[in-house]
């Protein structure tokens, strides 16, 4: 009997093996979140916009067998005149269960996917908090292409292999 068509496409076989590649969010989670308003009062008597300075990260780590912690790190630096109105740091975690997922499909998604899947609830800690501070206007965070800066930064590491293969 010829194998069934479906087995190599990853779907469940006639015996009820799960063999289909499956992504799921386990959990969510502040892991650190820090709000500073080092001029307060102040600060709140400056009419004038603030600049707004922003920094991301992405890390993750496997914490048991298909599971993998995804921290998104995001830093916020608002200035008005060169004083400092607010700073905020907020890692944001997520627990990602990835089963029969090929390996090299297990990088692109916790580096370009899962922080996409994490970004909006970050986004809203933040505007909460930039508000709960004190200022009437909540930062709204653009959104961010995770998967254009993944394959960026994938490019950058070939250019800087190909530059390392070429002076040797």
């Amino acid at each position: 009997m010829a194998e069934p068509e479906n087995e190599a496409f990853g779907e469940p076989v006639a015996n009820g093996a799960d063999t289909a590649p499956a992504v799921g969010v386990i959990s969510q989670y502040v892991k650190d979140l820090s709000f500073e308003n080092p001029n307060a009062p102040a600060i709140y008597q400056n009419q004038n916009a603030p600049q707004i300075e922003v920094n991301f990260n992405i890390g993750f780590g496997q914490v048991a067998e298909e599971v993998f912690e995804v921290i998104l790190k995001v830093d916020v630096r608002a200035t008005a005149e060169s004083t400092t109105a607010f700073v905020v740091d907020l890692e944001y975690a997520g627990l990602f269960g990835l089963r029969n997922v090929p390996a090299e499909q297990i990088e692109p998604f916790l580096l370009g996917e899962a922080p996409r899947i994490l970004f909006p609830f970050a986004r809203r800690i933040i505007a909460d908090a930039v508000r709960d501070g004190g200022f009437p206007i909540p930062l709204l965070l653009e959104p961010i292409d995770f998967g254009a800066v993944y394959m960026q930064r994938l490019q950058a590491q070939a250019e800087a292999a190909a530059q390392e293969a070429g002076q040797a």
